[in-house]
């Protein structure tokens, strides 16, 4: 693999020397101007969406931040493109979120050569929360399989918002490496916004706490570390794979799970297939509902001006329903 993607930049480059190689236009001095200041932005490359949302909360106007995951996919499975090697090829900072995320991230890092990236994986100093795996319910290959996605970690560390704060923290130091000149600017966009995590770590406390239910069936394992923090307990129907199948005795016992602690909703995720949430739900007379692991926006949410904080509040509108 990493022999692949060193193979399609070598070829990429050769491909805009040659086009390099043609008569090109004289630049005006306006170009120039623009350029001048493009140039003083520094160039960020995320490997996913919350890692484009914090690293354009904390670069505000002084980045170009570019996400490699376009809207409205689903990243577990995503490779990166030749024009996203290019271009992280020729990039200041990138920032990725690590602990099994992005299967793709050691290939591509070996084979690009620039020496002054930054590199940033945000998950930094996070203690990790294994992925558990329901080995006797997967034939081996869709075991490995998920092993490859993830290793042995729950990836999904920015679901709680202190763990969301330390990625943002990780971002900010690099930023400040990467453009001292404008350490003041990073720093204050860091306090502010670390501030609104703490606010939001209360609106999930002060909300959840109080009420009487803390079981969530959720068709994908991703919310281990957002039920951790706020004493709720995760029953995923299938592991950390968001589209693998389960089979027919999983589902079965979580209907009876169900059907024992009187779980009402059943909930899946915006860019996956409902219809396992919906079997189970029709099964047990519940309805499902929207949780998301905010790995992507939708063009919907995207056209709303959501971020991660709208959509965390959105997560938590939906478990205070759930759970009341």
């Amino acid at each position: 693999m990493k022999k692949f993607y060193s193979m399609m930049l070598s070829i990429i480059l050769i491909l805009s020397l040659l086009a390099g190689c043609g008569t090109a236009q004289e630049p005006s001095a306006s170009d120039d101007d623009n350029n001048q200041n493009q140039d003083k932005k520094l160039s960020v490359y995320a490997s996913f969406y919350p890692m484009y949302d914090f690293a354009s909360k904390i670069g505000g106007d002084k980045i170009n931040a570019v996400n490699m995951v376009p809207d409205g996919t689903e990243p577990h499975h995503w490779e990166p493109t030749a024009a996203d090697i290019v271009g992280l090829q020729e990039s200041a900072v990138f920032i990725y979120n690590g602990a099994g995320m992005e299967h793709w991230v050691e290939d591509v890092l070996e084979s690009i050569h620039n020496d002054s990236l930054i590199i940033v994986e945000a998950s930094e100093g996070l203690s990790l929360l294994e992925g558990h795996h329901h080995d006797d319910e997967h034939d081996e290959e869709e075991h490995e399989d998920e092993e490859h996605s993830h290793g042995n970690f729950d990836p999904h560390v920015w679901l709680d918002p202190m763990n969301a704060k330390i990625e943002m923290e990780n971002i900010k130091n690099a930023f400040v490496k990467a453009d001292p000149e404008n350490k003041d600017y990073y720093e204050a966009n860091y306090a502010k916004y670390a501030a609104e995590l703490d606010t939001l770590d209360k609106e999930f406390t002060d909300t959840l706490n109080p009420l009487p239910n803390k079981d969530i069936i959720v068709t994908h394992q991703a919310f281990g570390y957002l039920c951790s923090a706020y004493g709720l307990n995760q029953v995923p129907v299938e592991g950390l794979a968001p589209d693998s199948e389960p089979d027919p005795a999983r589902v079965a016992e979580i209907i009876e799970f169900a059907k024992e602690h009187n779980v009402r909703v059943i909930f899946f995720e915006e860019l996956v297939n409902p219809k396992v949430a919906e079997v189970i739900a029709n099964n047990i007379g519940a309805k499902t509902d929207v949780l998301n692991p905010i790995e992507a926006l939708s063009d919907e949410q995207r056209n709303n001006g959501d971020d991660y904080f709208a959509v965390m509040r959105q997560n938590l509108e939906s478990l205070k329903s759930a759970l009341e």
